[in-house]
């Protein structure tokens, strides 16, 4: 009878190629390795965003105060100034960019307040504080809520802000959707970050305003400079969408990290 050998090193040379199937994902002592824990971190911190998001959208569906009010008072902003204005075409290229951003900053005081509003009933927020979650994922997902109701109040807009201002771009209209979407994300990141900064004030819903318009002026600067720029066909937008661009970066970066010691504090 053939015997087998007790030497190891007699063993066959095809077993060292065999892999593990759990190899790339851990270490040779079965530890986790360092990669497969970042991952499982991050689809953790996105479903904890995509979490709150559902959850502002779900509430938004519901009651519609947020949308509903954004979406009159711009209209009421829009009209009112087609009224009382009767400018040519040529001048209207020039002032629609800063009367429709206008519009949107003051409409979009009523869906940032009211979205921390509903936080404080119930002692929700107080239950946020206590949640292993991060403190950043609520906020990203409360401002991705926000941008989104802001986002179909423009789409809503539109198509009445070209008829009574009689609109038509002569630059590269393409880049509207660029513009826009950037714009909107300046105004809602740092709206939603001081919303909740001015939670625990008498006054909050006068707060807002005072600190949000003096701290968006570089970005409304960008947006109506680069509104107007693509209207018009006069100049190249590049500039204020790098300024845009620049801006969102700053301050989403500051917001994430000093969420948590905003919701922390007393």
């Amino acid at each position: 009878m053939n015997k087998v050998s007790s030497d190891p090193s007699a063993r066959p040379e095809t077993s060292e190629a065999v892999s593990h199937p759990f190899r790339k994902e851990r270490g040779m002592d079965g530890a986790p390795s360092h990669a497969a824990t970042e991952m499982r971190g991050l689809r953790s911190y996105f479903g904890h965003v995509l979490c709150h998001l559902q959850k502002d959208l779900r509430l938004e569906w519901r009651s519609r105060d947020s949308v509903v009010g954004m979406l009159f008072f711009a209209l009421l902003v829009v009209i009112i100034f087609s009224l009382a204005f009767d400018p040519t075409a040529a001048v209207s290229r020039q002032i629609a960019g800063g009367i429709l951003w206008v519009a949107l900053l003051f409409a979009s005081f009523t869906a940032l307040n009211q979205s921390w509003t509903r936080e404080q009933r119930n002692r929700v927020l107080d239950a946020q504080r206590m949640a292993p979650a991060p403190a950043s994922a609520m906020f990203l997902g409360k401002a991705l809520a926000n941008l989104l109701f802001v986002v179909a109040i423009e789409v809503l807009l539109a198509p009445l802000f070209i008829v009574f201002y009689n609109l038509h771009a002569l630059g590269q209209g393409w880049m509207l959707a660029v513009v826009m979407p950037l714009g909107t994300w300046a105004l809602v990141c740092n709206g939603t970050f001081f919303a909740a900064l001015g939670l625990r004030t008498r006054n909050r819903e006068l707060m807002l305003p005072l600190i949000l318009v003096p701290i968006s002026l570089p970005a409304l600067l960008g947006m109506m400079q680069a509104t107007t720029a693509i209207l018009t066909g006069e100049s190249d937008p590049g500039i204020w969408i790098r300024l845009l661009v620049a801006y969102n970066i700053a301050f989403t970066t500051v917001c994430l990290l000093l969420f948590e010691t905003v919701l922390s504090a007393e």
